[in-house]
């Protein structure tokens, strides 16, 4: 008998029952709750405490609910995820935390598409699907399928094992949106006869090849509005399959996530200055060929030696450090606290400038810098405040980024990165950047910062040149 109906079945034991449905109500009040937590800097542990509660709870009330469960597949279920699970969760690095949250949105993505197959299949067989509820499996399959394929696509670019730069094709959209319009029309057909199982299916086989298709066309800069897009996904997913087997904290946990992912999409794809439209049909961030030159003459840019730069960090009175993915790469944000705190001890003002899309997901950045110990205070997440502190700075230290402080994207119309907001290191009175060589950022584009007058650039892993600095500060600081 199908999930749905069995947990509609009049109970022989209501308190069991009346603890389930209780245990799905905390569940669904921590979710609110923890969601609520997290947009505070104070408070997200304390969020991701109780969302991990309510999680829990449902978990409980799920496992009580012995209508609809056969334990030996479920304690088989827990030993295999408990094995894969916990080992990935405490080796991954939080460098690599945005492609082990998109391969975690892949299984996600599956279990709901392979629950809503089932449930096709078993409702079909017993011939009590009704046009309401293939309307809810196929929206399910349609999600879950595009975000299985998709999330995969985006765990294969941030972990580079295909190209993070767009791959695209004449006519890529076109296709798209034709290959949307089709998956639409079977879903409509199988809503009105749910018995087609010609359109259920070619509803899963269409939204699989779309999560390929509207995925590679993005370019890896832009992943942090994908990642969060097919966040929202997942969650649609996980609320249509609440809907198809009668599952009120399903429904609830996915309306949330599908919700604030899409809210996060758009707040993204605003701080990137891209339409929403260009995440929807994809082909957007599309970068010019590896090695694009800026326009007009290009410059060599010119170097600076550690020594000489621990020599004005010194003494300068306000320094403030825009940190990129390549400080997360190399692990060097407890460096960079002790370097701020040196720099403080000699009374200068020390200020982080964090971009909205630096790294590789939403707050990626945010999270190095609190796993550093370094004050939520300390941290500039508007651009424009940013901005402003900057141009009374002394020094600004680039460390790891390239597309978030590239000139072009005010200066350049035929900038792929024309029109997103980036923080001014120029406006300091000089300008450090720490990179670990002479190449474009994530985007492929060259940035004209690299070779003004009042930049010095310093080559190197940035743990080991922050390092260097520490230990030139030191030696200056204990030589007075």
């Amino acid at each position: 008998m199908p999930l749905f109906l069995q947990e509609g079945i009049a109970s022989v034991n209501p308190i069991r029952d009346a603890i389930i449905q209780a245990s799905y109500l905390a569940a669904s009040v921590m979710f609110v709750l923890g969601l609520k937590s997290l947009t505070r800097p104070d408070s997200a542990r304390r969020g991701m405490q109780q969302a991990a509660l309510g999680m829990l709870l449902a978990v409980i009330g799920t496992l009580l609910n012995q209508n609809i469960l056969t334990y030996q597949w479920i304690i088989g279920g827990l030993v295999i995820g408990a094995l894969a699970g916990y080992p990935m969760a405490m080796k991954v690095p939080m460098t690599s935390m945005p492609q082990f949250i998109a391969f975690s949105h892949a299984f996600g993505a599956i279990a709901a598409t392979l629950v809503g197959v089932v449930e096709y299949r078993e409702l079909t067989r017993e011939g009590l699907l009704t046009n309401g509820l293939a309307g809810a499996l196929g929206f399910e399959v349609l999600f879950g399928a595009l975000t299985v394929t998709g999330s995969f696509m985006a765990f294969g670019k941030l972990q580079e094992l295909i190209t993070g730069r767009p791959i695209t094709f004449k006519g890529q959209n076109a296709v798209n949106i034709m290959l949307m319009a089709v998956a639409f029309g079977c879903f409509g057909y199988l809503v009105y006869n749910p018995m087609a199982a010609w359109a259920f299916y070619s509803v899963v086989g269409l939204a699989l090849f779309l999560g390929i298709s509207m995925v590679l066309p993005i370019g890896g800069g832009d992943m942090p509005v994908v990642i969060s897009l097919l966040n929202s996904y997942a969650g649609l997913a996980a609320a249509a399959t609440g809907f198809a087997i009668g599952n009120n904290v399903l429904i609830i946990a996915g309306a949330l996530e599908g919700a604030g992912g899409f809210i996060l999409s758009v707040m993204m794809s605003k701080a990137m200055n891209r339409s929403f439209a260009n995440v929807i049909f994809g082909a957007f961030g599309a970068a010019p060929s590896s090695g694009a030159k800026a326009a007009g003459e290009v410059k060599e840019p010119k170097t600076i030696s550690s020594e000489d730069a621990a020599t004005q960090l010194a003494y300068a009175g306000s320094v403030v450090i825009i940190p990129g993915y390549g400080m997360a790469v190399a692990q060097a944000q407890h460096v960079c606290r002790e370097l701020h705190e040196l720099i403080e001890g000699q009374g200068g003002a020390v200020k982080y400038a964090i971009h909205p899309v630096a790294g590789r997901m939403p707050g990626h950045l945010n999270v190095i810098m609190a796993e550093a110990g370094i004050d939520y205070g300390a941290l500039l997440t508007d651009v424009d405040d940013a901005n402003r502190v900057l141009g009374s700075a002394d020094i600004a230290i680039v460390i790891g980024g390239n597309d978030i402080v590239n000139p072009d994207a005010e200066g350049d119309t035929s900038s792929p990165l024309y029109g997103m907001p980036i923080f001014r290191p120029w406006t300091a009175k000089v300008t450090y950047v720490i990179k670990r060589g002479k190449g474009t950022g994530f985007s492929g584009v060259e940035n004209p910062l690299f070779a003004l007058d009042t930049t010095r650039m310093i080559y190197g892993d940035a743990k080991g040149v922050l390092g260097n600095l520490v230990k030139e500060v030191k030696a200056l600081n204990e030589g007075h």
